[in-house]
């Protein structure tokens, strides 16, 4: 059980590093108003992830901590919207946005496949 716990320890961590990488990287969008918006789209996004974890902890019922699990998933979905019209729609930022996809495939490898473990479609 410690095991467990040490690893969701390490996640809402590096959850919380991410939102504020995301932060970082928006910075670089204010000089321009439409990226400015979409970068608020971006911390939004980013930011729902590591929340609903947190909302997850206060469960009434494993139904809902599942739910809590698929919503983050879903954040994390949106945020690649978010960045990849970033990207799209300004070419400078695409180094910039490469660590923030590496991070966010990690994210969501890991939210998928503790999804299909609750599931019970997956083993431990």
């Amino acid at each position: 059980m410690k095991k467990n716990n040490d690893f969701k320890s390490r996640f809402y961590k590096r959850l919380i590093k991410f939102s504020l990488d995301v932060i970082k990287f928006s910075r670089k969008l204010e000089k321009d108003k439409i990226l400015q918006i979409l970068g608020k789209q971006l911390i939004r996004s980013s930011t729902s992830i590591g929340a609903n974890l947190i909302e997850a902890k206060a469960s009434s019922s494993k139904k809902d901590y599942l739910h809590y699990f698929q919503i983050a998933l879903k954040s994390a979905n949106e945020f690649l919207y978010w960045l990849y019209l970033i990207k799209s729609s300004d070419k400078n930022l695409i180094r910039n946005s490469e660590n923030l996809l590496k991070e966010l495939d990690e994210i969501c490898k890991i939210l998928g496949s503790s999804i299909l473990t609750m599931k019970g479609k997956r083993k431990l």
